[in-house]
């Protein structure tokens, strides 16, 4: 049986794909022990993603070739907007994160990179590019929400960071991202393995700078 495109990307990367699901910071999370320092690093600089990646589902649902796949990109934009945005700001009252607080800290370099190529790919206007980053940033993060152990943290603040990446709905996004990157992925395998690699990179690099401060 030939390998599905998304298979074939996902097996040049397993290196660094596996280093970051098997991350100390997400084996903290599940186990609901992740330090509050540590998840406020961590979601003060995720929470700065969420315009660029914005931007970057505007770009897919516009380079999209299909309306059923701009349905689906769009009502998935529907949902960070709305309970993934929400969550961030429930997470930030509970650890005591101000707005102050919140805009203080500089971008570490992972974050700025991961702006930056989510800001890229939507400039190359090709739905591939897109589709290639958004399979990471969403797949990676099924692959280790989905092994969480159960039960999950008491802490809402880690068990429902993990389920809004464990859940019916996410799955079926998933599979519909990656069906879709088999699909059109394989005209511009270069473009869309360029921006598969230097995404897998930059999750496990983003998971790496939350624990810079401690040394």
């Amino acid at each position: 049986m030939t390998e599905r495109f998304s298979e074939t990307l996902k097996r040049q990367n397993q290196s660094a794909w596996t280093a970051a699901v098997s991350h100390r910071f997400v084996t903290e999370l599940c186990a609901g022990s992740l330090a509050d320092p540590v998840m406020v690093r961590y979601l003060v600089q995720d929470h700065r993603f969420l315009d660029s990646f914005l931007t970057l589902l505007g770009a897919a649902i516009a380079s999209a070739d299909t309306f059923a796949a701009r349905l689906c990109l769009g009502r998935f934009a529907g949902m960070i907007s709305s309970e993934e945005n929400t969550y961030f700001l429930r997470a930030f009252e509970a650890l005591g994160v101000s707005p102050e607080q919140r805009a203080t800290p500089a971008d570490t370099p992972p974050t700025a990179g991961f702006k930056a190529i989510m800001q890229e790919a939507a400039a190359t206007r090709s739905y591939a590019a897109a589709l290639a980053v958004l399979n990471v940033a969403e797949g990676l993060y099924l692959d280790w929400a989905s092994a969480a152990p159960k039960p999950l943290p008491d802490n809402f603040v880690h068990a429902e960071w993990i389920t809004l990446h464990d859940n019916p709905a996410f799955c079926d996004f998933v599979a519909f991202l990656q069906a879709e990157l088999d699909r059109v992925g394989p005209q511009h395998a270069a473009l869309a393995s360029d921006f598969y690699r230097r995404s897998v990179a930059l999750e496990l690099a983003f998971f790496d700078a939350v624990y810079a401060e401690e040394g």
